[in-house]
Formats: structure tokens, C-alpha cells, sequence
């Protein structure tokens, strides 16, 4: 989707016609939020500027009343945090554009008010994708096919997904020169990721499997000596011909692999997508008890409130009470 003029996130005008900044500044002020996040932020801000447009409202600067009314629509037939989500873009827009501080209307109290009781209204809990746990991953492994170039592209993707607890964009950006492998495993360097938004870089390690049939490294190892990878992307797609190309595989490709050998081992494609190896490492991790801290480390959350959400999934049968009440 191509930004609104008025999408000020993207091309300031407030940045751009000011001449004080320099060309080279100037690029890296644009560069201060995430591209996922600027996409996401775009996309909620056209939806804004075209729900104004079609009711008359001004959408910049535009008042708390008209946030309010949009937001109310908007909740007929979305989720609480997908309407928290456009608040924020709206927001962002505004402290762009010069409208910060008290100034910003996003930040207005009837606006909060307005939140607060479409969250009591609608709830925020969100059902994510079903996790692949490390038993999953046995299933999985009798899909591959150990002779076929992209069984062992996906058999490595998949499995180094898991083991490393990677967000699909992270896993996709691997090249090989972030790799170093050591005789107790793998170390893989992760320059930047969407909880290191200043890229001060994070090494997360992977040793090998004492079961060959799910070990990433191994799993790795053949891939990357059968598709003759000693530089750049280490997971790449094919061409149609099914010779390999030299740049990287989209984040989105992750998803589908994951779904079609989720189908090929007898499950429900439609309940797995990429993130289901990244929670299915954390939730394995706490079905195994180990502690939150550790959990972290590998999965480089900042914050313990998610990786105590996924240590509860983990336990919900384990430290159920009647496990106790059926014992005696």
C-alpha cells in the first residue's frame, strides 16, 4: 500500500524541508522506527484518512471526537488490540507532524476512556497459532527426504527456527558469516532484531542434539554443504528451474514451509505459521522446566510478561490440580 501525503512518517515534511539538517541526517531520521513497523503504521493510517474522508473529518490534525467515532466503528468488527494498534499509528502520525505533548489527540482522555471500555466490551486475548513442541518436531522429521535439496533447505530452516527461537524475519537474514561452528555446536551472531532496534547484536548458541533425527546443527550443516553455501543468505529460494538463487527467502516463505510439512505429518496446516516454532521453543522449554530467565536468554525477549504467558500454556496440564486429585 502506498503512503498517504500525509502519512508523515515516511518523507517528513517537516524533516526534508529543513535546512539545517543534513542529507545524511535527514535518511536517518527516516530510518527511526522498523520497516515492519512503518508498514504496519501506513496501513492503519490510510484506513484512519479514508474513514475521515468518507465522514468529512480532518485526519491531520484531527480532534479526540473524530478519534472516538472512528475507533467505535472500527470495533464492530475488530479485535480490542487491533483498534489499540490504529490509536498508536494515529498517534505516531500526529507526534510526526509537529502535534505532540497536549497537542496530540490520540493521547485526549476521552480517547483513553473510549479504549478502556471497548477492551471491557470485547476482551484482549489473543489466540495465537499452535506451537511446534519439540514432539512435533518428530513428526515433522519423518517428512523430509534426505536426497532432495529443498527437503533439507526446509528440514534446516525448520529445525534452526525451533532450536533458536528465531522470529521469521531473523531467521531469514542469516548469512553465513554470522555463522561459527564449534565441537560443542552451532553460534550464530544476530546482528539486529525487533527487540534490539539499535543493533548492539545478541550470539545465540545451539549445541547439538544428542538425537540426530531433530538436530538443528546437523540439519544445517548438510543443507549448507549440499546447496555448496559458503557465503551471503544461508536460506534461499529456488527458481523455477530449481537451481538456487542467491538472495535471501522471503520471511513470509517460513509460514509456508511450516504449514506444508504440517500437513504432510497429518496436522491442521491452518493452526501453525512461522511463529509456531518460536513458541513451541518456549513453550517445550517450560513443559521441560526451565526457568524464565534461561527461556529469555535464547529467545531474547525483553520483557518477562510474554515468556510468563508461554510458561503457563506449558504447564496448564502439568501444574494442574487435578493431577494431584486424581492421584489419590
Amino acid at each position: 500500500m502506498k503512503p498517504k501525503d500525509n502519512f508523515m512518517l515516511v518523507k517528513n515534511q517537516r524533516i526534508e524541508s529543513n535546512r539545517r539538517l543534513s542529507a545524511k541526517a535527514k535518511r536517518r531520521l527516516e530510518k527511526s522506527k522498523a520497516d515492519n513497523t512503518l508498514k504496519a503504521y501506513s496501513s492503519d493510517w490510510s484506513d484512519f484518512s479514508d474513514w475521515c474522508q468518507h465522514h468529512g473529518e480532518r485526519d491531520l490534525p484531527t480532534a479526540p471526537e473524530t478519534i472516538v467515532n472512528y475507533i467505535n466503528d472500527l470495533a464492530d468488527d475488530a479485535k480490542a488490540n487491533t483498534v489499540s494498534r490504529r490509536v498508536t499509528a494515529i498517534s505516531e502520525n500526529h507526534i510526526a507532524a509537529g502535534y505532540g505533548g497536549k497537542n496530540n489527540p490520540a493521547k485526549d482522555g476521552i480517547v483513553r476512556a473510549a479504549m478502556a471500555a471497548i477492551r471491557r466490551e470485547k476482551g484482549t486475548f489473543q489466540r495465537g497459532k499452535s506451537p511446534i513442541l519439540m514432539e512435533t518436531l518428530y513428526l515433522l522429521a519423518d517428512c523430509f527426504e534426505d536426497n532432495d535439496l529443498v527437503s533439507l533447505r526446509d528440514r534446516a530452516l525448520i529445525f534452526l527456527g525451533f532450536a533458536g527461537a528465531f522470529r521469521r524475519s531473523e531467521l531469514v537474514r542469516i548469512q553465513f558469516e554470522e555463522l561459527t561452528f564449534t565441537p560443542q555446536g552451532l553460534m550464530i551472531f544476530v546482528p539486529q532484531s525487533k527487540g534490539d532496534q539499535y543493533g548492539r547484536g545478541s550470539t545465540i548458541a545451539i549445541p547439538y542434539a544428542p538425537d540426530e533425527e531433530i538436530c538443528a546443527v546437523r540439519a544445517l550443516k548438510a543443507w549448507l554443504t549440499a546447496a555448496q553455501i559458503h557465503s551471503g543468505p544461508i536460506f534461499r529460494p529456488f527458481t523455477k528451474a530449481h537451481s538456487l538463487r542467491d538472495t535471501q527467502l522471503s520471511d513470509k516463505s517460513v509460514a509456508l514451509v511450516v504449514k506444508k510439512y504440517a500437513k504432510m505429518a497429518g496436522l491442521d496446516e491452518k493452526q501453525f505459521a512461522g511463529h509456531s516454532l518460536r513458541r513451541g521453543f518456549a513453550t517445550s522449554a517450560a513443559q521441560h522446566a526451565v526457568d524464565a530467565l534461561s527461556i529469555m536468554r535464547q529467545t531474547r525477549h525483553k520483557s518477562e510478561k510474554m515468556v510468563h504467558r508461554y510458561i503457563e500454556q506449558g504447564n496448564i496440564f502439568k501444574e494442574n490440580p487435578l493431577n494431584r486429585m486424581y492421584g489419590k
